[in-house]
């Protein structure tokens, strides 16, 4: 039995001593060496070739190593009776929490402002909004943004979230699909997209999305590139409308040289750090779906790509 792991960084060196630690009895290749295609099992993978997870003909599972399974699903030839698992694990939802919530206050204390300010050496303060006045909405109901939702809450932050379908989280207003996204867009005034990438989805921060959104609202986007039309935000934030950004995630990674977002003076630019798969947590949930298949039990987190997610 053997396990195929391929990430788009030099990170070997930390998974493979974890996996063979949990699975004593897997053999872990790692890409490009891959031995006999016909032994290989299973797949840890990150943006695989077009095409490779085709030629495992023995292949039971495809795990991808990060939270987002779009690397997979435009593989054309991605076999279509492999189950392909999302990464769900505590590490990768703490570290997105982290990310949401520094951002979040990050815009809502204004702090762009004050690092403009400390610039000019001018000593000024800023009027003062309080948490519980300042309304933020997630876009994306999932675990990580579920879990971001009630964590800025307990902030006391005036939080609201949005889904496809209806969801229900304690102390947070929560509206769905297309009949409740123009008022969840009226109350938010710092907008965080956590939604998956599909069809739906794509594009869907763009000009008619911030026009709906109060004026001098916040975008932060640690979802996919995709939701994003670049002109779109650029265009509002020259008009004022929208005041400022981060964005972790782009159309292309990494961002090229010249683009505008990284000399705008009101976009925060980070490269796609917004939560990384922590392999002593993402371990445990890799090695419970293996056991699962095992003992002929169905996997936890599968994606239904007639869903996207």
């Amino acid at each position: 039995m053997a396990l195929l792991f391929k990430s788009d960084a030099d990170r070997a060196e930390l998974w493979v001593p974890a996996i063979r630690a949990r699975l004593p009895e897997m053999e872990v290749r790692v890409w490009p060496d891959l031995g006999d295609p016909d032994e290989i099992e299973y797949t840890l993978i990150w943006k695989p070739p077009a095409g490779l997870l085709a030629g495992f003909k023995n292949l039971k599972a495809i795990f991808s190593l990060g939270a987002g399974i779009d690397h997979l699903a435009s593989d054309p030839k991605l076999p279509p009776q492999v189950p392909v698992v999302r990464m769900v694990e505590r590490g990768l939802t703490s570290g997105m929490t982290e990310y949401v919530v520094m951002q979040t206050l990050f815009h809502h204390r204004r702090m762009l402002d004050y690092r403009d300010q400390q610039a000019c050496e001018t000593w000024k303060i800023l009027p003062f909004v309080p948490a519980w006045k300042r309304r933020v909405g997630i876009m994306g109901l999932g675990v990580l943004g579920s879990d971001a939702a009630e964590k800025l809450a307990t902030l006391r932050l005036d939080v609201a979230g949005w889904s496809r379908s209806p969801k229900a989280l304690d102390g947070i207003d929560c509206y769905h699909g297309s009949e409740g996204l123009e008022d969840f867009l009226a109350r938010t005034e710092i907008l965080v997209c956590l939604v998956p990438l599909t069809d739906e989805t794509r594009g869907i921060l763009n000009a008619d999305t911030f026009a709906k959104l109060p004026a001098g609202a916040c975008i932060i986007n640690a979802g996919r590139g995709g939701h994003l039309v670049e002109e779109d935000l650029l265009a509002a934030l020259e008009s004022g409308h929208i005041d400022s950004a981060s964005l972790d995630v782009f159309h292309d990674e990494p961002l090229p040289a010249g683009h505008p977002f990284w000399q705008h003076p009101r976009v925060v630019v980070t490269p796609h750090v917004a939560s990384i798969t922590v392999p002593e947590t993402a371990i445990e949930s890799l090695a419970a779906n293996v056991e699962r298949m095992e003992a002929g039990l169905p996997l936890e987190n599968v994606v239904d790509f007639k869903r996207g997610y």
